[in-house]
């Protein structure tokens, strides 16, 4: 895992809080396997890299391959190797390839999870600084975007498309709780700082205007 950490919004500590929040929900449901849970946290991120380097690919899949090779090269047992590969495969938020095994549905929620609240909009800003994105945009007349309807990347529109849609369709009951409270502050952050840009552009350009009359 450590070898293939490169995003500084999915390093070390991303997979060290996704599997202690994995933990905190297993403790509320039943028949979990512990032993795939946590080599499926651990692992669920090393396909990052193929993927950054060509978009085309989906770092679960790419990731759960690597995991189930790897296990099985260090001896693991076949069917341990390929519960894990099943975790890592749909982790990812995507309709088509949900979550099958109770082991799975907890990574999922936990990997969610570490995109709610604060943690998630300080690990957007950080992957949008290290792909050279902006914060905002601004429409044909000048003033700043939200990020509804956007098409150009920016952290505004990446909060409209996927931060403030984040917090329904948890597999687990802890998970919806713990997103619930954090919802509040991602909402403040997105608002007071959409407010602050907005107005140092409507106030500052009237005075330039004023100025330039």
């Amino acid at each position: 895992m450590l070898s293939c950490m490169e995003d500084a919004a999915h390093d070390k500590e991303h997979i060290y809080r996704v599997l202690y929040t994995a933990l905190e929900i297993a403790k509320t449901e039943e028949n979990v396997h512990y032993d795939v849970l946590i080599g499926a946290c651990l692992l669920h991120d090393i396909g990052r890299k193929e993927q950054f380097e060509n978009p085309a690919l989906c770092h679960a899949m790419v990731g759960g391959e690597k995991a189930c090779q790897f296990l099985l090269k260090h001896g693991f047992e076949k069917n341990y190797a390929e519960q894990v590969k099943g975790c890592i495969e749909t982790h990812r938020y995507r309709k088509n390839n949900p979550p099958q095994s109770i082991e799975a549905k907890i990574l999922f929620d936990a990997d969610k999870l570490d995109a709610t609240g604060a943690i998630g909009i300080a690990r957007t800003l950080l992957y949008k600084g290290n792909v050279s994105q902006p914060l905002y945009s601004l429409r044909p007349d000048g003033t700043v975007s939200s990020g509804e309807n956007d098409s150009v990347p920016s952290f505004f529109q990446e909060y409209k498309y996927k931060l403030e849609k984040i917090y329904d369709k948890f597999y687990t009951k802890a998970a919806a709780a713990m997103a619930g409270e954090r919802k509040k502050s991602a909402a403040t952050f997105y608002n007071s700082l959409y407010e602050e840009v907005s107005a140092s552009y409507q106030n500052g350009a009237e005075e330039l205007a004023r100025l330039l009359g």
